[in-house]
């Protein structure tokens, strides 16, 4: 059989360079799985986590202990979406569009929108684990960096993560296109060559690290409407570390996991996991690790924050992707001729399929992935 597909390499790989300029701030900043292996939606993907460690005290000897060893511990995640988007030309429509010369580019130019809707697909999900952050940091329906000369928003995010231990390498900021527009119009201190030891920022209008935090734009940075609840009280007291708190509710308004709770005399903005508090009835509200960072007693009453944007902050290793490519039947299926091609800037493989019809020919570009967020105390909210 004839590797028809051969051909289209190039295509595609230019198709892969224009997507890369697509603004996909996450798969680049999580820690990812991908392979060229096949999966099946619902398949379990394994990866490692490696244990805490523990130390000892120091003992001359003739020997060196017989320590050191650990039992590497381990995750899983599940292969939760398969999906294609086809790209079809009939015999009419590559005849006319060769002689004009213009197939190769037009048929480009399809790939890339290929490439961009499945890539933008995965972009969402990631930004969609919001809801698993630890805490956030700022105020909701306000831009981050909206103060000229002001670095607070980066300064409390960084915060959060080193108060609930996460590490201080990999360390990310994904921002929607208002934050990072701020940054850009607003924060005069990244243009300084002189501080900040580079001109990136005044040259291209991105810059690496700002305060050991890698900064990624993204378009899919998710948006949270929040609960409608108000004038809720804590009934019994709650120490530092709890997570599940029992709250009496006074009016018909609403709790949901993403709303961010505050409460009287704690200025930590905890994320709520769920709740099954609303109306007048009690019930339990559970935020996230690492929990209350302030005891609270009878009586402390809780705020909802609004409506915000989540651009989030976390350590490389808190969120995995796993991806791999559709699975096949034994045997194989219709597909005249098969490939796979890396992308080289979000290191995503992509299959590219193709399907010979009558009078026609049909090439379905497609990807399975899922997602999961693997350590919620490594994830931090900055609130737009």
């Amino acid at each position: 059989m004839a590797n028809t597909l051969t051909d289209l390499i190039p295509d595609a790989l230019e198709a892969l360079d224009i997507v890369s300029r697509e603004m996909t701030g996450f798969i680049p900043a999580v820690k990812r799985d991908t392979e060229a292996n096949r999966a099946a939606i619902g398949e379990t993907v394994r990866f490692p986590i490696a244990p805490a460690e523990s130390s000892a005290d120091n003992t001359p000897g003739v020997n060196a202990p017989d320590t050191g060893d650990a039992v590497i511990g381990s995750d899983t995640l599940a292969i939760t979406k398969s999906k294609h988007v086809p790209v079809r030309w009939n015999g009419e429509e590559t005849l006319a569009t060769q002689r004009k010369g213009i197939y190769s580019t037009i048929n480009a130019d399809r790939l890339a929108q290929a490439f961009r809707t499945l890539t933008n697909e995965i972009e969402t999900d990631l930004g969609a684990l919001f809801t698993n952050c630890s805490r956030a940091y700022g105020t909701a329906g306000t831009t981050p960096f909206g103060t000229a000369g002001e670095l607070d928003d980066f300064a409390g995010v960084n915060e959060i993560l080193d108060v609930n231990g996460a590490p201080k390498d990999g360390r990310q900021l994904v921002l929607d296109h208002s934050a990072i527009s701020n940054m850009r119009g607003k924060q005069n201190t990244l243009f300084n060559v002189n501080e900040a030891g580079s001109s990136d920022m005044l040259r291209t209008g991105m810059t690496d690290l700002v305060q050991n935090l890698a900064i990624r734009q993204s378009g899919q940075v998710a948006t949270h409407t929040a609960g409608t609840a108000t004038g809720f009280d804590i009934t019994t007291g709650f120490s530092v570390g709890d997570e599940t708190l029992t709250v009496d509710g006074s009016d018909a308004g609403t709790i949901l996991a993403g709303d961010i709770v505050t409460w009287a005399g704690d200025g930590n903005k905890y994320m709520v996991v769920s709740s099954t508090a609303s109306g007048s009835a009690s019930g339990n509200i559970v935020i996230q690790p690492i929990g209350l960072r302030a005891a609270a007693g009878v009586g402390v009453e809780g705020t909802l924050q609004g409506d915000y944007t989540a651009n989030m902050a976390f350590s490389q290793d808190a969120i995995v992707l796993a991806t791999r490519m559709p699975a096949a039947p034994e045997g194989g299926d219709m597909a005249t001729d098969v490939t796979q091609i890396q992308d080289p800037y979000s290191g995503l493989i992509f299959e590219l399929a193709q399907y010979k019809q009558y009078l026609q020919n049909v090439i379905h570009v497609r990807i399975a992935w899922g997602v999961k967020a693997v350590k919620p105390a490594h994830m931090a909210l900055l609130l737009g």
